[in-house]
């Protein structure tokens, strides 16, 4: 009987056994699909979406004046999903960081690329226009002081601004009153062309570093601007992508911690 009794206790602990591994096997295994599933609506959140993505290497090329590679770029980025108003508000945008003459050669790309995509018959979406009047006068005036104030954080002044006010009236009117107020390309999507211009543009590491801070102002976060400046190195240049790397880094290293 002894033997007997001795046997069944001893089965009875492997079962035991047999059933806590199990249990604590299984709740490694939650924990580890918990944690994946958390990464992953982490990693989510932190992506540019493919068509903001085409974004930046158009905004980059044109800014740097690469006529060709941009061509390749806007035919990628029409397969992404962009459509023509939303390339044309990003070359128009350019010549306010680059200056006319490398917007307009952008834009007569894009029209190329277009017309060719046509004769081809591959169908390219036309996309909407502003869904309001753009202000004008005084009224422009102030929905450009008022964007600018929303995008800084901020009022922005300064002596640059007093020794030539002529400039301030222009960034307020032309550049966050004409361009800013023109709502078929959310603010997000216009700040990472921005970055990407000003990365492509030697010497204007401080405006890029101005830039890095609103894109943050209006949601962007570090794991999307870093997914910008990767973008860059894999789409564009690598020199771009390290004033991008840079600016962003300055940029945390400014904020305080939480």
């Amino acid at each position: 009987m002894s033997n007997t009794t001795n046997a069944k206790q001893r089965v009875a602990a492997v079962l035991v056994m047999a059933v806590s591994f199990a249990t604590a096997t299984g709740y490694a295994q939650t924990a580890r699909q918990e944690t994946t599933n958390m990464n992953a609506t982490r990693n989510a959140a932190d992506a540019i979406s493919v068509r903001q993505q085409a974004i930046i290497p158009i905004a980059a090329l044109a800014a740097a004046g690469d006529i060709a590679r941009l061509n390749t770029e806007l035919e990628r980025g029409f397969d992404a999903g962009l459509t023509v108003n939303e390339a044309k508000e990003v070359l128009v945008q350019l010549y306010a960081y680059a200056g006319f003459p490398r917007s307009l050669n952008a834009l007569g790309e894009l029209m190329k690329v277009v017309d060719a995509r046509k004769q081809r018959g591959v169908q390219v979406e036309q996309g909407g226009g502003p869904s309001r009047p753009i202000p004008k006068g005084e009224a422009l005036l102030q929905a450009g002081t008022t964007n600018q104030t929303k995008l800084s954080g901020g009022p922005v002044k300064g002596p640059l601004f007093e020794f030539a006010p002529a400039i301030d009236e222009f960034l307020k009117t032309h550049l966050f009153g004409d361009i800013f107020e023109r709502d078929n390309l959310d603010w997000q999507s216009r700040e990472l062309a921005t970055v990407s211009m000003l990365s492509a543009l030697p010497g204007a590491e401080s405006q890029l570093q101005s830039h890095m801070r609103i894109s943050m102002n209006v949601g962007l976060t570090a794991g999307q601007l870093g997914q910008l400046a990767q973008v860059l190195a894999d789409r564009a240049d690598e020199q771009m992508a390290r004033r991008a790397r840079e600016a962003l880094s300055r940029q945390l290293a400014t904020r305080p911690s939480n």
